[in-house]
């Protein structure tokens, strides 16, 4: 059964990877490029120091614990203790692969952009009220984009990256509750605010 899902996996990528284009490849890797993303991340701190006041301290502690969660499990333990080969270091897909940049580090499983980048998401699409569903799908939409160019630039299988996403959703999950947990119990965040999940 795992050796028929693993070759379900490798099938899957060869044909995602195989889906390329001059036109994608610099989109891909700006996509892939975590420091792009940084006027990205300050503007939203700006918006939840602005918007939140002293909701956005516990809120944005959170948001960094979640992403330092999921990138510690899948990149220093999933990562090691798997040891699964990164596509772009498998000797049996050299004839078939499309590699558009780097191929980072040896192994491959789990992939620590998708865990971040869901986790980020996740954790956001939980504390911030729906009155934010556009501002929620955007980062769905983000972190699906993001995870998505890990395969197109040849770096991660799918499982890599369905596994990230499990690891980094779990740990927003948990940091979700936390902050729910500390806005609750600490009456100096101001609970009555309505713009947070009630």
């Amino acid at each position: 059964m795992l050796e028929k899902l693993v070759e379900l996996d490798r099938e899957l990528f060869v044909y995602l990877n195989n889906l390329q284009s001059p036109f994608w490849d610099p989109i891909m890797v700006f996509a892939s490029d975590k420091y792009v993303w940084v006027p990205f991340y300050l503007g939203l701190i700006s918006y939840v120091i602005w918007k939140y006041k002293r909701k956005s301290i516990p809120m944005l502690l959170l948001a960094v614990l979640t992403i330092a969660l999921a990138d510690s499990i899948t990149s220093g333990i999933f990562k090691p203790y798997f040891a699964r080969l990164r596509p772009c270091h498998d000797p049996t897909l050299s004839e078939t692969i499309n590699l558009v940049a780097g191929c980072g580090g040896k192994f491959g499983f789990m992939s620590s952009h998708a865990a971040n980048s869901f986790g980020f998401a996740v954790f956001f699409n939980l504390v911030l009220s729906d009155r934010y569903a556009i501002f929620k799908f955007i980062l769905v939409a983000w972190a699906v984009i993001v995870s998505y160019s890990r395969i197109y630039l040849g770096v991660h299988f799918p499982g890599d990256i369905i596994g990230g996403a499990i690891v980094g959703s779990f740990a927003a999950y948990l940091c979700a509750l936390g902050y729910d947990i500390v806005i609750r119990k600490y009456s100096w965040f101001g609970v009555s605010d309505n713009l947070t999940r009630n």
